[in-house]
């Protein structure tokens, strides 16, 4: 199958992925009513069809935070991204740099911190607070040794939630001898992987904090690690901390509430992101779009605005960006098409993303991403 949309790559890491695997990224928490309301809602709403303007010369550029984008969409933080291809998140910040957009690295990705800057740009830098603050001051040194140019502070994973597809894939929840049988069977049932990632891909780590990982080597434990060193003590007040540590920009990632974001902007934020974790945390809450306008009109002059979740396409780029994102980040897509052919598909994936933004913005009359405003949506 040749991919002509992102919904194709989904498609073929399907086939290609464990199911474990498969099931951790594409699914959502409790019954997944957020995960689609996320795409439904994007998808609801109308562009605003105008013709017979020169639309000759599109701008896709974008200034943010000290970055200039060829196009504004980023590739957000997805954990464990190095059991989709071999050492994944370095294929994919050579992608993401080749596009000229920015890869945000997991503190749970499976490769390090410097692997990624050494691969390609050096990465927006992901963090999740660990109960180990002497240790999260070493990761964040070591972030700013290699130069990540901004750090996203996600705030909306206090604890995991629940996703029952990695229950009944076995992914978590289940024994030692369960989950070594399922994950022997998911190997021999997927010889490319096996080979590509399993055997050639190793070392299977949480690169970055390698060494705070002093618990188990199976991926199965990895969540298990997660859910006991996370620290859900994290307050507003917390934000004095990182910056004792961190001199460079902080995005909040994880804000639905407009009373927060102007938390954030009091705080020091310099950007947030519109986000519900991609229907992966709180179930039934509300879209990522939904909660986009009020808090663009309530803190869009004092903040950097972004948005994840739901994004499918480069016309939904353009709808986020009428209600007020500066930038659209996009999580599943950029990891399926990781799953479905490592780096070489997630720079054709990014192509599409940009191809389709092109055609929406020649057919609502916009020539300036930075001008996209709600005159290019048709609220009636």
């Amino acid at each position: 199958m040749r991919a002509a949309s992102v919904s194709d790559y989904r498609e073929l890491a399907r086939r290609r992925l464990p199911n474990i695997f498969f099931e951790y990224i594409d699914g959502g928490s409790y019954a997944e009513v957020t995960l689609g309301r996320n795409v439904d809602d994007l998808e609801a709403i109308a562009l605003r069809q105008r013709v017979m303007r020169d639309m000759t010369r599109l701008d896709m550029t974008v200034e943010t935070l000290g970055q200039s984008l060829k196009m504004p969409v980023g590739l957000a933080p997805v954990g464990m991204a190095g059991m989709y291809a071999r050492r994944g998140e370095a294929q994919a910040t050579r992608a993401a740099t080749r596009a000229g957009v920015p890869f945000c690295l997991s503190t749970v990705g499976v490769c390090s911190v410097e692997e990624v800057a050494a691969a390609g740009a050096p990465p927006w830098f992901q963090l999740y607070m660990l109960k180990d603050r002497g240790y999260m001051r070493e990761l964040l040194a070591r972030a700013k040794a290699v130069g990540c140019p901004v750090l996203v502070f996600t705030v909306d994973l206090p604890l995991p939630g629940s996703r029952y597809r990695d229950i009944r894939s076995g992914f978590s929840g289940a024994g030692a001898l369960e989950a070594a049988l399922t994950q022997a069977w998911d190997g021999v049932t997927h010889p490319d992987w096996t080979w590509d990632v399993f055997v050639k891909g190793r070392p299977h780590t949480l690169g970055s904090v390698q060494a705070a990982v002093t618990e188990g080597r199976r991926v199965n434990d990895f969540l298990s690690w997660i859910a006991r060193n996370f620290d859900r003590s994290v307050t507003w007040k917390d934000i004095d901390w990182v910056r004792e540590s961190w001199d460079g920009p902080i995005v909040i990632k994880g804000v639905l509430d407009a009373d927060d974001a102007r938390a954030a902007a009091k705080a020091g934020a310099q950007g947030l992101v519109v986000s519900n974790h991609g229907g992966r945390q709180l179930d039934g809450v509300k879209s990522s779009v939904a909660a986009l306008p009020r808090i663009a009109d309530a803190v869009g002059g004092d903040l950097e605005v972004y948005m994840d979740g739901g994004v499918r396409s480069g016309l939904d780029v353009l709808k986020a960006l009428a209600l007020g994102a500066k930038a659209c980040f996009v999580g599943r897509p950029w990891a399926w098409a990781l799953g479905a052919g490592g780096e070489a598909a997630v720079a054709k994936m990014l192509d599409t993303l940009r191809a389709e933004l092109a055609v929406a913005m020649i057919l609502t009359g916009c020539t300036d991403v930075r001008a996209a405003g709600r005159e290019l949506l048709d609220l009636g």
